[in-house]
């Protein structure tokens, strides 16, 4: 690594000066949360001493044909995203993530993503800023795509640092700043159920939009079905906030699941498919909702079992907004780039995702979902639930797609640019009910 750059923490009170690939390697999972497992990260340096700024996080394409233009749109993303944000990086540092395979090592790993690394490194160098420094780290090891010096980065790589025993590891003690777990762990928590039940909740999927379909495509029908659905939903939340959290993560995520029927689910998810009974859903957003909102929506995206996957998108989504409004932008940003995988064209989740990713603030947002709670909830407004009489031709259909500390940009626009952190490259599942899109509205 070239040491002349001494990577900060952007921390405003305390800065960690990290020096060498190895404190580099082992500042990683602190920097994003976890521990990006599969995935190409990129971290943007500004001044002279390296202070870190802006990062993206992208799954590594499985076909090599797709890296030059995923490299490509990942350093523009990066370095455009930083110069609307007032400042242009002065270099780039760049991760590539992977655990090797039953049939390789981890040096292998590294060989095989070695071009990837050069097409990364040619793209930001197309826009005149320099890679500091490129890193791949694959089973317990790291090594320096950059570093001609095998003192310091041996062909063998070198082992990360034992968990808990660097200086960003107490730093970030110190600040209170937790790792939780690997990317794959979170986004487990989030994927659909794999156990017996999973056909139960298909069958349930099944009779729900047998029965709320066609009531959602009539307008009467519809601010039925929409009260229903966010009555029944606020009912379940207080259910889970009555259950509080006990163990990890795997022991409350079963608890949750045991608290709802597959009934009960499948009519949340297919209420939730209609764009404005979600809008009023993401008002639960913080104080002592936002907890039990959050729970409930992690529970809901598990039950989009089968030919559903794509219901999932609207729980995924409110899972990301209340994630991002409480201050947790790892879940956020995990749980909006799973929307994304499952429904590209999402229009909440593209927005909220480019706006988590651009560090807008979500207060934005948070103060025109309580207004719109206040004035519906005030003397003589409509009942909770009940969505306003608009034409079906502007409620179901699907939109362009688009999103957006600023102002929210409007829906309906596109962000500049597909690659975006966190950003799942998976296409849209196709279905076998008939039901399925029918019940899609505005997004």
């Amino acid at each position: 690594m070239n040491k002349h750059h001494e990577l900060t923490d952007p921390a405003d009170e305390q800065q960690i000066t990290l020096r060498g690939p190895a404190e580099l390697a082992d500042a990683l999972p602190y920097m994003m949360g976890f521990h990006p497992n599969d995935s190409i990260v990129l971290v943007a340096l500004h001044g002279n001493r390296g202070r870190f700024g802006g990062r993206l996080r992208l799954g590594i394409p499985s076909s090599p044909r797709e890296w030059p233009p995923v490299a490509e749109q990942l350093a523009e993303c990066l370095i455009e995203g930083s110069e609307r944000r007032g400042q242009r990086p002065d270099g780039i540092v760049i991760f590539l993530c992977q655990d090797a395979a039953t049939d390789e090592t981890g040096h292998q790993v590294m060989e095989r993503l070695r071009p990837l690394a050069q097409r990364l490194r040619t793209a930001c160098g197309a826009f005149e800023v320099p890679v500091y420094e490129a890193l791949c780290i694959s089973d317990g090891r790291f090594w320096s795509y950059c570093c001609p010096d095998a003192r310091c980065c041996p062909a063998e790589g070198s082992p990360l640092a034992l968990p808990g025993t660097s200086v960003m590891a107490a730093a970030a003690a110190y600040a209170g700043i937790q790792v939780r777990g690997s990317l794959r762990q979170m986004e487990g928590r989030l994927a659909p159920l794999t156990t017996s039940s999973a056909a139960e909740q298909e069958n349930a999927l099944d009779v729900a939009g047998a029965a709320l379909v066609p009531r959602i495509l009539d307008d009467e029908g519809r601010k039925q079905v929409a009260s229903a659905t966010l009555g029944l939903a606020d009912r379940l939340m207080k259910r889970i906030a009555a259950t509080p959290r006990t163990g990890g993560w795997a022991e409350t995520d079963a608890a949750d699941d045991r608290l709802l029927t597959h009934e009960e689910a499948a009519t949340v998810i297919l209420g939730l498919q209609d764009r404005e009974t979600r809008d009023q859903a993401a008002e639960w957003m913080e104080g002592p909702e936002a907890a039990p909102a959050l729970r409930l929506w992690r529970a809901l995206s598990r039950r989009c079992v089968g030919p559903y996957a794509e219901h999932a998108a609207a729980p995924l989504t409110l899972a990301g907004w209340v994630a991002w409004s409480t201050g947790d932008e790892p879940e956020a940003r995990v749980a909006l780039g799973r929307a994304l995988r499952v429904d590209p064209d999402y229009v909440f989740a593209r927005l909220l995702h480019q706006a988590c990713n651009e560090d807008l603030d979500p207060e934005t947002l948070r103060s025109c979902l309580r207004e719109a709670r206040g004035s519906r909830e005030s003397p003589g407004s409509r009942r909770s639930g009940e969505a306003p009489n608009r034409p079906r031709s502007q409620r179901i259909r699907r939109p362009e797609g688009g999103a957006g500390r600023r102002a929210l940009p409007p829906t309906g626009v596109r962000p500049p640019g597909s690659a975006s952190a966190d950003s799942g490259r998976g296409g849209r599942p196709q279905g076998r009910r008939g039901t399925r899109r029918g019940t899609k509205s505005e997004r």
